[in-house]
């Protein structure tokens, strides 16, 4: 299995500017224009492969104990 490495400072740097200057014309251009909030992408490229997943897995439980505390008050 392919190990996922954390981007480089200089991958981060690109997709830094990338995003937080899209290209006019870009798909990038058109997420920012539609309101989509880049800067929570930016944060998690910042994240090794191995936080996103840690993150990803608090936030499932969160949505988890949310929707059972819902189930529970019907």
């Amino acid at each position: 299995m392919k190990k996922l490495l954390p981007l480089t400072p200089e991958q981060l740097a690109i997709a830094e500017k990338r995003l937080l200057n899209p290209a006019p014309g870009s798909k990038i251009a058109a997420a920012k224009e539609y309101g989509i909030d880049l800067t929570l992408l930016l944060e998690q490229l910042r994240l090794t492969p191995e936080e996103r997943v840690v993150r990803m897995q608090e936030v499932s439980r969160a949505v988890s104990q949310v929707c059972g505390a819902a189930r529970r008050r019907k």
